[in-house]
């Protein structure tokens, strides 16, 4: 209720800048209580009063006048208006009382008593004695603390400063800045010597043990206004006295605001002037500036209501301090008074202005409400240990990041955009799940936005199929953007950013052949056409564009920096000729953008503010922030994160699409696949890929992931969620006669849970009868007189083993189920069981990791699929697609296809859970991936 944003006001009638120390304030009636009665004090009038005694003192001593009683009126009246405006004078500074002469003299002599008593002091250290060294040096220490104590009390009896309180004021005191010929003790604080300083050119030290005020919030506040906040890289320094920043050459700047100069003087021409673009209003910020660096020295109330005061008339008819944009002279003013981004802090300031501040109000709720200023809050605060600013008090507290996942830099709730942007030239795999569901997981945290982009500017390899393809991936992991958009609905745009670059002589046509270009770029050889003039460059691009014979030929390529170290920065090629039709847009574009030049573009104008790559791209980090610098485009954050490869197994497209055309596979979404669908299909559980992606998110260490740990997390996922269900192989059993059990015809059941452990999961009926089905490397060594257990049934005790094959024995209710060693599962021999057939997977390649020059098809898996038919209780007749179920004994499935009647059985495919044994001891015919 209390934030008012004003983002634009009246215009302004002033002819000439405001400045803080001369404008008359508006009316504001103070009341101050002084024993039972009341003083109105009219402090408008009263500095009129005392601007008409000036002037009469003034007009008195240049003709000769006495004034001797004027002057003790005049001090009167000061001082008077300073206790009534909180220790605030008439100038806007912290009120004094004047000194006599014989004040000052003898304020003098006694500065002058201590500096000789500080001399005499030093002389008697360095004297020689006999006495013990130790000893004798700390009594010369202590009497010369002593002669320093008596020389300040004499110089305040004398009427000279008192000395300062212990312990300072409680609460929050602004701090003075710490700029380089700024004396703010005996021992002037220097800046550092480029050669001392334990950070690199490019960062800025922070100590996290100091207060948000003392860190540069200054300065990150003009990095993110002028849009350079990327140059810079953020290092905690628990040793640094001052924060510091270390340009380019190595040399350090020293302090918050000497810092904010800095960056604001530095910044691209096409940025946001934040130091005025006239002589005039240049001046007034540093007034601004100058005021603000007086209130330093004030407790938080007293600057505060300082700060009102003067605002009050400053910003009658105007938004920002100096001209109509915010300026160094809000920013610095708003350090003042603690720089109250956060809710708390807004609040606390808010309620401390003085009554009828309504400009102060809205200036202050302004600027706490100002994205940038809240950005460099959240920076100064991430410092230490990652924490976390409330600048809202609408949304709901963020939860802590997952493992493995670290917060955004600079990330605010609300403000995140994060975006994935696939070429629509094939299906989804592992790899591309990561990078989706890292982009979804900051989105949802910080309660932003995530745009699913498709890259489509190579029509030679997109297809309609693909993208839509993309879409119903994505919803089989769970991902829901919420927004679609297509990189080529920018086309227009991206060719008229091409073009400027062009303009400005920052790219150039070139028709070098590609191989001949590759070896120059390779050897750091210009172009023959890199001097070409932006005219002849335009003219080729357009022939490019129209799709004519000669303009194919050409390519747009940047003019970025051929000797450089980063191969990506040699003039990379930003456009070329492309006569496929699109599958979008058909014939009318002849020439496409290259992924280097559209995806940074598209990302600055959809609003992205961090954009997630993979180390891959690390070296091309540098040109997307070039590309952006050039153009005067706002510029996200790079974040990098590791590409996740497997063991055995490929990932790139035309590898696997050639599984799919040899037909080694059944198509994208087989089992044996590592696509998106592929797994899914083959059983993982979401959570479980979210969790396992989270904890390797942050790495930027690229290793080959081994599959079982992958199915391992996903194993205790599903083991939570898993009915129990038993089945037993068709073909290979043996029968088992109970002789005291119920008869097929009796129709005995028995209920029991679908989970051992959780029976809040409900429960199933299963079928009972004399004869039952076992597996035959279960009965392999039992001898008469054993005690077997049938889990879900009871203690059966052996009486015949048929040399044939073949069991008998008899139900014993109150059997030992502890001293039975053999624990089996079985199947009733009755007529409604459900026919079930189990599928098996193993890798398709039998190398684990590939080298360069290795060929794929020399290691191809020769057996990669079995099947087993297997007798599965009547309640697997329920179960529907997707199911995920364990037999028990055998290990984890998912239904592939539900069962349709006894011509079409139940297809179930088993889930690997990272053993390379099943659970029971019953193997499958392939290996247990």
């Amino acid at each position: 209720a209390h934030l008012f944003v004003h983002l634009q006001t009246a215009k302004p009638v002033r002819t000439t800048p405001f400045s803080p120390y001369s404008e008359k304030n508006t009316q504001l009636i103070l009341q101050t209580n002084r024993g039972s009665s009341t003083t109105m004090v009219d402090l408008p009038s009263l500095k009129d009063e005392i601007t008409d005694l000036g002037a009469k003192i003034k007009s008195a001593k240049e003709s000769g006048g006495d004034v001797s009683a004027l002057i003790p009126e005049l001090l009167a009246k000061k001082k008077l208006y300073a206790d009534n405006n909180d220790g605030i004078g008439v100038d806007g500074k912290p009120y004094q009382q004047p000194m006599t002469k014989a004040e000052k003299k003898a304020k003098a002599k006694a500065e002058k008593a201590a500096q000789a008593a500080a001399a005499a002091a030093a002389t008697a250290t360095s004297a020689p004695s006999q006495e013990d060294p130790q000893e004798s040096k700390g009594a010369q220490k202590k009497a010369a603390k002593k002669a320093a104590a008596k020389a300040k009390r004499e110089a305040y009896k004398e009427g000279g400063v008192p000395p300062p309180a212990a312990g300072g004021a409680a609460g929050y005191k602004p701090q003075p800045e710490a700029n380089p010929g700024v004396v703010l003790s005996a021992k002037p604080s220097l800046p550092p010597a480029a050669s001392s300083l334990r950070i690199s050119p490019g960062q800025i030290a922070i100590n996290p043990n100091v207060s948000l005020t003392e860190r540069p919030v200054i300065a990150l506040s003009v990095a993110v206004l002028t849009n350079t906040i990327i140059d810079w890289r953020l290092v905690s320094d628990h040793q640094s006295r001052h924060t510091v920043l270390c340009t380019a050459e190595g040399t350090a700047v020293t302090g918050d605001r000497a810092m904010a100069r800095y960056l604001a003087k530095t910044a691209p021409s096409n940025a946001l002037s934040l130091m005025a673009n006239t002589p005039a209003t240049a001046a007034s910020v540093d007034a601004w500036m100058d005021y603000a660096a007086s209130l330093s020295l004030l407790d938080e109330a007293q600057a505060l209501k300082a700060v009102a005061m003067t605002l009050q008339h400053a910003l009658e008819r105007q938004t920002y301090l100096v001209g109509h944009t915010i300026s160094l002279a809000d920013i610095v003013l708003f350090s003042v008074i603690g720089f109250p981004t956060q809710v708390a802090d807004l609040k606390f300031a808010l309620e401390g202005l003085p009554e009828h501040a309504s400009a102060a109000h809205r200036w202050i709720s302004m600027m706490a409400a100002h994205p940038a200023l809240q950005e460099a809050t959240q920076l100064c605060l991430g410092i230490t240990n990652n924490q976390e600013g409330i600048f809202d008090d609408i949304r709901p507290v963020m939860e802590p990041t997952v493992p493995g996942m670290n917060p955004l830099e600079g990330g605010i709730a609300g403000r995140v955009v994060t975006r994935f942007p696939p070429e629509p030239s094939g299906y989804l795999h592992i790899g591309h799940a990561k990078a989706a569901l890292l982009n979804d997981y900051y989105a949802r945290r910080y309660q932003g936005h995530l745009i699913l982009r498709f890259d489509d500017t190579n029509p030679s390899k997109e297809k309609e199929e693909f993208q839509e393809s993309i879409v119903v991936d994505l919803q089989k992991i769970e991902i829901k953007p919420d927004l679609v958009t297509y990189t080529s609905d920018y086309l227009e745009t991206i060719l008229g950013y091409a073009k400027q670059m062009i303009r400005e002589g920052l790219a150039f046509m070139d028709d070098t052949p590609q191989e001949q270009m590759k070896t120059e770029r390779a050897s750091r050889q210009d172009s023959k056409h890199r001097n070409q003039s932006p005219e002849e460059a335009l003219k080729y691009f357009d022939l490019m564009c129209n799709g004519s014979k000669e303009g194919g030929e050409f390519c747009l390529r940047a003019k970025i920096d051929m000797k450089s170290n980063n191969g990506t920065m040699r003039d990379p090629v930003l456009y070329r000729q492309n006569l496929t039709p699109h599958h979008r847009s058909g014939t009318k574009y002849k020439a496409y953008p290259t992924y280097d030049l559209a995806c940074p573009i598209v990302d600055s104008i959809e609003g992205v503010t961090h954009a997630l790559r993979t180390t891959e791209y690390d070296d091309r980090n540098e040109q997307y922030q070039w590309i952006l610098k050039a153009l005067g485009l706002r510029r996200p954050r790079n974040i990098t994160f590791s590409r996740v490869n497997f063991e055995y197994t490929v990932l790139s497209k035309r590898k696997l699409t050639w599984f799919v055309d040899k037909g080694y596979v059944t198509g994208w979404d087989d089992p044996r696949f590592p696509t998106v669908r592929g797994v899914v299909r083959r059983g993982i559980n979401i959570q479980a890929l979210r969790n396992f992606m989270y904890a390797q998110g942050a790495s930027r260490n690229v290793v080959n992931m081994v599959w079982h740990s992958f199915w391992a997390s996903n194993k205790k996922e599903i083991d939570e969620k898993a009915k129990r269900f038993m089945a037993i192989d068709k073909e290979q059993h043996t029968k088992l006669v109970v002789t005291n059990g119920p008869k097929e015809g009796d129709f005995a059941f028995h209920e029991t849970t679908f989970h051992p452990k959780k029976p809040e999961m409900g429960s199933r009926v299963i079928r009972f009868a004399d004869t039952v089905l076992l597996e035959n490397v279960d009965v392999e060594g039992i001898e008469v007189g054993e005690d077997i257990v049938l889990l879900r049934w009871g203690v059966v005790r052996i009486t015949k083993v048929d040399p044939q094959g073949g069991l008998e024995g008899e139900h014993v209710p109150d059997g030992d189920f502890r001293a039975a060693k053999k624990k089996l599962s079985w199947i009733a021999d009755v007529k409604n069981n459900c026919p079930v057939v189990l599928q098996e997977f193993d890798h398709l390649v039998t190398k684990d990791k590939f080298e360069e020059g290795d060929n794929f098809e020399d290691h191809i898996n020769p057996t990669t699929m079995a099947t087993t038919d297997v007798i599965g209780d009547a309640a697997l007749t329920t179960l529907k697609e997707h199911d995920i179920i364990q037999l028990e004994r055998r290990g984890f499935y998912r239904v592939d296809k539900p069962y349709m009647g006894t011509d079409k059985p139940l297809m179930l495919i088993m889930v690997p859970d990272g053993r390379s044994k099943t659970m029971g001891g019953l193997q499958g015919k392939l290996a247990h991936h």
